[in-house]
């Protein structure tokens, strides 16, 4: 096992145990939904209160560079955390789920998927799903301005891949609380 899957497996576990609900996001997770992307980072959203946060810590630091107060100010602010493995140098980052737009339903509509995590036989990881990717994608070009090829590439592709399968009827919904119908729109003509 390579020492970024036995990071990754560590970390699953841990938040499994410790009862922490979370998805997989990020470029692994569109890659899951049929979007290739290599990387070398986890994104994650997390469901953490402000109790659980002494028991995260203990239960990574020995294995993980992790900072406590960073934690507790993701938690209180809404900013992002990460934790990086000591020795694959694996990076986590970690985005608490009430604090961003699309967090809770993120979770809410998380699915379970087995996946070849850094090689090895498939491991189950609760994933973000496809849709949320999709408005998470969305909200990300429309905050840089809507000119990122590469996201709206990154947009065009999940359709593709996807196809009918896509809850529309939850896009839609979303997309009009989020403000990106309009994209939506383009996305899906």
């Amino acid at each position: 096992m390579s020492s970024l899957r036995e990071a990754a497996v560590t970390l699953f576990q841990t938040l499994d145990r410790l009862g922490i609900i979370y998805a997989v996001g990020g470029s692994l997770a569109s890659s899951l939904h049929g979007v290739a992307r290599s990387t070398q980072d986890i994104d994650i959203v997390i469901d953490l209160h402000a109790h659980r946060i002494k028991g995260l810590y203990e239960a990574l630091v020995s294995q993980f560079y992790i900072d406590e107060g960073a934690i507790l100010d993701a938690v209180e602010r809404g900013n992002s955390f990460n934790a990086i493995h000591l020795e694959s140098g694996l990076k986590i980052d970690f985005f608490v789920a009430s604090r961003h737009p699309l967090g809770s339903h993120q979770l809410a509509h998380r699915r379970l998927a087995a996946t070849p995590l850094f090689g090895g036989d498939p491991i189950a990881v609760s994933v973000i799903s496809a849709e949320d990717i999709l408005l998470a994608k969305l909200l990300w070009y429309q905050e840089g301005g809507n000119v990122s090829e590469r996201q709206w590439n990154d947009l065009l592709n999940l359709v593709l891949v996807q196809g009918h399968r896509l809850d529309r009827q939850y896009l839609g919904v979303q997309a009009k609380r989020l403000g990106v119908s309009q994209l939506l729109v383009r996305l899906l003509s």
